[in-house]
């Protein structure tokens, strides 16, 4: 069983992918249990203490700003899920199938509201959520569909998170919570040495349905293809 960050990212490293919360969906998940379910186990990995070894919500944040093999976004379900480097470029084959951002929108298969949002992402070489609602002067009824779109170019693997960062007031001070910090996928990775390959989406699909019958043989069907094209 994982005791601490460390060993975290040496089974996430192992297994290539896995949902980020609490819950496996059917699939897979390296911590399989949310912060109701906890108590009842014998184990130091707690969620929502704020130790940075033993709580899985700090190490989503953690590996983003202390590795460079994986990523962590919204991926799998709409929800979170971390991917390593050697997996993503599979993903990223079947999601994106060869098509940039331009001609996705253009066949029709990317939302307007997700075309304004890209286009401040994709001109910025980090920014954060404030930072994207506030340049893009989303209303206050923008945000249902704000907020679908922000999880539509995360799972259509065109944007992801990179980081966190305190927001600040006019006088300079730190103040709230901290904002998500969002690139360009091809930015993301091109920050960490790796020019993703254009793979066969049909290849890298079984690819990754073989790896996920090994991790879990129970997976159905129906979840595994979900799991897999978004």
């Amino acid at each position: 069983m994982i005791q601490n960050f460390s060993d975290f990212c040496q089974g996430l490293l192992s297994a290539g992918f896995s949902m980020g919360g609490g819950n496996a969906k059917g699939i897979f998940a390296l911590i399989p249990y949310d912060w109701t379910q906890q108590d009842a186990l014998d184990t130091p990995v707690k969620w929502h203490t704020g130790d940075p070894d033993t709580d899985p919500w700090e190490w989503r944040m953690r590996v983003l700003e202390e590795r460079r093999d994986i990523a962590y976004s919204k991926l799998f379900f709409k929800i979170s899920g971390f991917i390593t480097q050697a997996w993503y470029p599979l993903f990223f084959a079947v999601r994106r199938n060869g098509e940039s951002f331009e001609e996705a929108y253009e066949r029709g298969s990317i939302s307007h509201m997700a075309k304004r949002i890209y286009e401040i992402i994709s001109g910025q070489d980090e920014i954060a959520l404030h930072q994207i609602k506030s340049l893009g002067r989303f209303a206050k009824e923008d945000k249902s569909a704000f907020d679908r779109a922000m999880i539509e170019l995360q799972m259509r693997m065109f944007i992801t998170t990179c980081g966190r960062m305190q927001k600040k007031n006019q006088r300079g001070e730190d103040y709230g919570w901290n904002s998500t910090v969002f690139t360009t996928v091809e930015a993301f990775w091109e920050k960490r040495g790796l020019l993703l390959p254009a793979l066969d989406p049909q290849e890298s699909h079984e690819k990754i349905r073989q790896q996920i019958l090994l991790l879990n043989p129970a997976a159905e069907e129906k979840n595994i293809r979900r799991f897999i094209a978004g």
